[in-house]
């Protein structure tokens, strides 16, 4: 995932660039890039827990003493998939705060 992101991040360097040269802040393009990653991650983990509650029925002789629905562990699993896509996305996003944005431009 964190290669992904960070292919992603790099493709973005003229776009951050520009945002950059007209003076858009380091926290404001961290926080741009960090939020375009969660909402993908955000919908992974609505995705996969609509297919958790699908499939959870049939898969209760596997899940040993858990209920199919079980909220802490569909809420647990979801916040460390959250947290796994954060961290994913934290040096990408540092790093494109570091863009120099005539060399930015200059990437075309």
């Amino acid at each position: 995932m964190k290669r992904v992101i960070a292919h992603v991040v790099a493709s973005w360097t003229t776009e951050i660039g520009i945002r950059m040269a007209l003076g858009a802040s380091a926290r404001r393009v961290r926080w741009s890039v960090l939020g375009e990653g969660l909402r993908l991650v955000a919908i992974g983990v609505l995705i996969g827990g609509g297919l958790a509650l699908l499939l959870a029925r049939p898969l209760t002789a596997v899940l040993a003493g858990l209920s199919p629905a079980d909220p802490m562990a569909l809420g647990g699993t979801a916040l460390v998939v959250l947290a796994v896509g954060l961290a994913a996305m934290w040096l990408p996003a540092r790093r494109a705060t570091r863009v120099d944005p005539t060399i930015a431009l200059r990437h075309q």
